[in-house]
């Protein structure tokens, strides 16, 4: 007779010998498949630190290129950057390619490594190789002697009629994000190392450029250079405005300082205040160094083209390099001629004034700077940008570095 639960335990027997049989079938699958994705995910993060380590050594190789770093200093730059992510440079593949762009150039880093096999050995007979590609690009015009930071004036930066402008070793600013922020018109030459402006660039006159190959447009804009620089505060009794054949003393000059004939400045902080300004008059000769002239309110300046001017700045001390000085919160314009014997030594610096620069003159060496507003400039002449003997600094322009692939 058939005993049913005999059969049943059975078959119950069979049943869990069948599931442990299929167990063990596909055990293999069940490991190698967490092992597949254990060992995939390890080789994606293993890709994922070489382009970060890419990235870091492109990028500060590029801030090392423009600053002027020879191939042997940027390839130190890379291999540094590389040892700190964690990779050994010596069995890394690195490519360090220069290439020219407008303005600047780029730095291109190619890592190459191989990532270890663990149970995937069993499938592969080599180690997976990965790539990581990081391309920097930078802007080498790092430095203006003209600046126009209006961010919404038209020719902010304007050369024009017959002038003949040549920037030694610096460029040309503008922040005004107009189609013609910087405007070369006429038969003006224009002769620098780079054009860069927030908006546009409008060129139909003689524009030279000796790094840039087209103007930069598009540009970031750039912070006011001297927003550090504190205004002077006025002390002491009114002096004399009017100063004919003698020399004066720094001092507060509460009715304006007008020059005539032959002055001598002596080296201090001359305040400026009232509407009657600074004014050299015609035919004037004034001599002075160690000088800033500041200009409170609505004191502007007003230099006749008839005069010869010599005023150096400070080359040490609160306002190092600052020769003229606008008050921030004032605005109007300012008038700067002379003959060809003029030299303004230092910074010309108005930040919401414009300027009126006439004059066939600059500085020491060509030491000038001019920054205002809007800055409009007629005469003929030549700047330089190495003038830190002068006590001036540098104003940089273009200082982004960045990482475009």
């Amino acid at each position: 007779m058939l005993d049913i639960r005999q059969v049943g335990r059975e078959a119950v027997a069979n049943a869990r010998g069948n599931v442990a049989i299929l167990f063990a079938l596909c055990l293999p699958v069940i490991v190698g498949g967490a092992g597949f994705g254990v060992e995939t995910t390890y080789w994606y993060y293993k890709r994922l630190a070489l382009q970060a380590a890419a990235d870091a050594a492109a990028y500060s190789a590029a801030l090392e290129k423009r600053s002027g770093g020879n191939t042997t200093e940027v390839r130190a730059v890379v291999d540094h950057e590389i040892t700190d992510n964690g990779f050994n440079p010596a069995v890394i593949t690195v490519q360090v390619n220069p290439a020219t762009v407008s303005g600047g150039g780029s730095v291109q880093v190619i890592l190459t490594d191989s990532a270890k096999r663990f149970f995937t050995g069993m499938f592969i007979s080599q180690d997976p190789v990965f790539t990581a590609r990081a391309t920097a690009t930078y802007n080498s015009a790092a430095s203006a002697c003209i600046l126009a930071l209006s961010p919404t004036a038209n020719k902010a930066a304007d050369f024009s009629g017959s002038s003949s402008v040549t920037l030694d070793g610096c460029s040309v600013m503008s922040n005004s994000n107009k189609s013609d922020a910087v405007n070369i018109w006429g038969s003006s030459l224009l002769t620098t190392t780079c054009v860069i402006a927030v908006g546009g660039v409008a060129n139909s006159g003689g524009l030279t450029m000796s790094q840039c190959t087209t103007p930069v447009t598009n540009a970031p804009s750039v912070a006011d250079p001297f927003s550090d620089v504190p205004a002077p505060t006025p002390s002491g009794a009114c002096l004399n405005q009017n100063a004919n054949n003698e020399t004066i003393s720094p001092g507060r000059y509460c009715s304006g300082l007008s020059l005539k004939n032959n002055v001598t400045m002596s080296p201090g902080v001359y305040y400026i205040e009232s509407s009657s300004g600074f004014d050299v008059n015609a035919n004037a000769n004034v001599i002075g160094t160690g000088v800033t002239i500041y200009l409170s309110g609505s004191a502007h300046v007003s230099i006749n083209g008839n005069a010869t001017v010599n005023l150096q700045a400070p080359t040490s001390g609160t306002y190092s390099g600052v020769l003229f000085f606008g008050d921030r919160a004032s605005t109007g314009l300012n008038k700067f001629n002379g003959t060809a014997a003029s030299k303004l030594t230092g910074a010309i610096y108005f930040a919401n004034q414009d300027i009126q620069y006439n004059g066939n003159f600059s500085g020491l060496n060509g030491c000038t700077q001019v920054v205002g507003s809007t800055i409009a400039w007629t005469g003929n002449t030549t700047v330089a940008v190495d003038c830190t003997a002068y006590g001036m600094r540098t104003l940089p322009v273009l200082t982004v570095v960045r990482l475009t692939a």
